[in-house]
């Protein structure tokens, strides 16, 4: 697996400071389903079509190294865990939102059309 991206001419940019947290592949997603309340590692993998396990185990890990999630375990044997945001994570949900309405307005998938005209 290759070395996570990183914007290290850009240490003095909060959003180039952000990106190395979350610009990665998939990140973002992680991050919108934990929003959406989904904890459980099956319950991500499933609702993340298309990620590898190993993929999501290695997101999980980099975003609670870096404060955003907090790994809870529920059972002892065998240990199992559940993914929550933490109050950084939770800090996160308006640029989660930025980016739905932002999507709606401008991005459309197959057959879509605009629900309301663009902002100029």
């Amino acid at each position: 697996m290759s070395e996570p991206r990183t914007y290290e001419s850009q240490a003095n940019c909060p959003v180039a400071r952000t990106l190395d947290v979350v610009g990665d592949r998939w990140t973002i997603l992680v991050l919108r389903d934990l929003s959406w309340g989904r904890r459980r590692f099956g319950t991500l993998h499933e609702s993340l079509r298309g990620i590898s396990a190993n993929l999501l185990s290695e997101r999980l890990k980099r975003l609670e190294e870096h404060g955003m999630v907090e790994r809870v375990f529920y059972n002892d044997h065998p240990p199992r865990a559940e993914y929550r945001l933490s109050a950084k994570g939770r800090a996160f949900i308006p640029v989660l939102l930025a980016l739905r309405e932002f999507g709606e307005a401008w991005e459309f998938g197959p057959g879509e059309t605009p629900a309301r005209p663009p902002i100029p």
